[in-house]
This record gives structure tokens, sequence and C-alpha cells, in this order.
């Protein structure tokens, strides 16, 4: 890790500790080494950032930005410490997929919120099928990363209250086509069993369009099976 990268790295670390009370026990089942696809719910602005953080010190991690973001002068000089992928939201960005398999074949850790876009409530939104596109042709195992809290940053600010952030880490998996053809809905139905592996790890107020344990399925899942 270079310094200006360290200095990034810890430097916000300390920041979103001292507004945040956080639980990151699970952090320590992602794995160190190899490369990875982390999904997570997509709540807030501060989570990309605190989910990298906590998992320092392994150097090789990146994610996924809409690309307006590196707009602004601030994350666009941190994004570059992190070698964060600009995406264009709405079309399908053969430039970012092709980053982001390279970053995987390098043995990245990849973060992703297979929502898209931010939900304001903190409640599950339907997945894009994006995610499972990736994971088909890379290859790379993925791992759910669930969290909440954030939603509630700005009221305790202004009460001077520390936040409580809680991470939860769920089972690792691969996607199987299981020889099928990967058509539009394959993909959909594949991103959707993996959101519900996400709505497990959340509190029940939190699963949103997820909600419905009973319909969660696992045929393209594959979870070490032979």
């Amino acid at each position: 890790m270079t310094l200006l990268k360290w200095i990034v790295t810890y430097g916000c670390k300390f920041g979103l500790h001292v507004v945040y009370r956080i639980d990151a026990r699970e952090m320590k089942k992602i794995p160190m080494t190899g490369p990875l696809i982390s999904f997570t719910n997509h709540s807030g602005l501060v989570e990309a950032p605190l989910l990298y953080c906590e998992l320092a010190p392994r150097e090789k991690v990146t994610g996924l930005s809409k690309i307006e973001n590196f707009d602004k002068p601030f994350l666009n000089f941190v994004f570059k410490q992190w070698e964060i992928i600009a995406v264009r939201r709405g079309e399908a960005d053969m430039e970012a997929m092709r980053a982001c398999i390279d970053k995987l074949k390098a043995g990245y850790i990849l973060g992703m919120a297979p929502e898209g876009t931010r939900n304001k409530t903190g409640s599950l939104q339907k997945a894009q099928g994006g995610i499972a596109l990736l994971a088909l042709h890379s290859g790379a195992p993925i791992i759910p990363v669930a969290h909440w809290g954030g939603i509630n940053l700005k009221k305790n600010l202004k009460r001077l209250k520390r936040t409580p952030f809680d991470i939860r880490v769920g089972r690792l998996f691969r996607l199987d086509a299981r020889g099928q053809r990967i058509t539009r809905e394959v993909r959909q139905e594949m991103a959707d069993e993996m959101m519900y592996q996400l709505a497990l790890l959340l509190p029940e107020e939190f699963r949103g369009a997820y909600s419905d344990l009973s319909l969660a399925t696992t045929r393209w899942l594959n979870f070490g099976e032979s």
C-alpha cells in the first residue's frame, strides 16, 4: 500500500469511527486473498467507503461508482487512490464490465450493489441482473455483506450521537448455470437468489422486495457441493 493510499484509507476509517459505532466482527469471514465479488445493500452514501476501510489492510480492494461521482474533486481523488471503477448507469457499460473482470483476474475483491441505485428507506429494492452476468463471466466466488443503521446518521449527528452500524457476512458461493442457456430471465432469477441470501442477513424490516423468505430458492447457487 502506498503512503498516500494508507493515509486516505486510515484517515477515512478514523473519521467514520468517530461518527459511527461499528460492529464489523463478521468482516473476518471475508477471505483476505484471491478474487471475490462482495455484494451489499445500498441505503446510503457512506457504506461503500466504510466497508472498504474495514477491509484494510487488504490491499487489492476495489468497487464500482457511478461516473457522475468522479466529477467531484474530493471523491475523484479518493477513488483514484482506491482504484474505483466508473460505471455508466442505465446502459450496458462493457468498458466497466471488462475493467471489473480484469481486477478479479488480478485477485481483487470487487464491491457491488445489485440494486443499482440507493434506497433511501433502508429496505431492499429489486436487484438488476448485471451482477449475475459478471459473476458468470469471471467465475469468481461471491459473498453477501449486509449492513444497517446508516440511514440514521443525519438524525444522530444533530444530537451529537454516534450511529450504530451493523455488518453481517453470509456464506460464500458461486453461480452455476447448470448447463442452461443464460437468458435475461435466468440472469434475473440468479440476481434474485443472491438478494435473498442478503435478505437472510438483514433484520426483517429492511428486507423490502425480498421480505418473503419462503420464496427464496438456491437453484443457481453453488455453496461448494459437487
